[in-house]
């Protein structure tokens, strides 16, 4: 089974990689120019595989496999990848500052990856680590992650279900964000004063949780009217956003306060606010 995941980043340069047969592949030309300066990293490519096979390279590692990533047209095209054990070799063949730091990386990109795989609350713990890093509380981090595996259940169930990814996720997602808050992603972004930055990492504790409950509803829903491509899945998010978005409305009227906030975490960290908040 292939898999193809985020890029990942060494030194600011995007290395493209794919999930096969139970190990990470990685994009050749992409390693090539994140560690030299050529200008044309697949023409260095081309000269350094007729060069391998005289230091004594075996076929395995110039014969790369030719496997689809996402090239820059966003068409899959087959490209040369090596598996980790192969891209060392290769990367001792590159005379480049950079080649000791990224051997390292590329070890702990490739390694991590496979114990997640094997150990899902591995990849978890991390996530909190960085998240705790970042300024963020243990309250706000348990909501966060598991707003995360609310979502994963959500767009795996839109995966089985005929429903496209990229834009067509982003359409039914925009769908439950406007039921549940009265705005889309990106409106509920300029109103915290976001950028690139994740909304949901600027979202507060009840922020977070209509959020899930909004996902959690949809998710039900398409289940129980075995809603099939995008039409019957748009309509299943439009009621499980609708579902939170009553909730919101009903607490914000019992509470007198909104849930909606401008609030972000751009210039103080989460943490810190919720002490400030609560020592008042």
């Amino acid at each position: 089974m292939e898999q193809h995941d985020k890029l990942v980043v060494f030194e600011d340069k995007k290395i493209r990689r794919i999930w096969h047969n139970d190990e990470w592949y990685f994009s050749v030309v992409d390693v090539i120019g994140a560690l030299t300066e050529s200008a044309d990293p697949r023409n260095y490519w081309k000269v350094l595989k007729h060069r391998l096979p005289e230091e004594g390279s075996n076929e395995t590692v110039t014969n790369c496999n030719q496997l689809k990533l996402v090239a820059e047209d966003g068409k899959l095209r087959e490209t040369d990848c090596a598996n980790t054990k192969n891209m060392f070799r290769i990367i001792q063949s590159i005379p480049s500052p950079k080649a000791e730091p990224f051997k390292l990386w590329l070890a702990r990109v490739g390694y991590d990856r496979i114990q997640e795989i094997e150990n899902p609350e591995l990849a978890q713990a991390r996530m909190k680590e960085i998240y705790k890093a970042k300024g963020y509380s243990g309250d706000w981090i348990e909501k966060r992650v598991r707003g995360i595996a609310v979502r994963d259940e959500l767009t795996d169930e839109w995966d089985k279900r005929g429903v496209k990814e990229n834009k067509e996720y982003a359409i039914l997602t925009n769908e439950i964000s406007k039921a549940t808050f009265g705005k889309t992603v990106d409106e509920y972004k300029a109103f915290k004063g976001l950028k690139r930055q994740n909304l949901r990492d600027h979202m507060n504790d009840l922020e977070l949780i209509f959020t899930m409950l909004g996902e959690a509803s949809t998710t039900k829903i398409a289940r129980g009217k075995n809603a099939l491509g995008f039409t019957e899945n748009k309509a299943a998010a439009s009621k499980g956003g609708k579902i939170a978005g009553d909730a919101r409305r009903k607490l914000e009227v019992e509470s007198n306060e909104n849930v909606v906030t401008p609030e972000n975490y751009l210039d103080e960290p989460e943490a810190q606010k919720r002490k400030r908040l609560k020592d008042k």
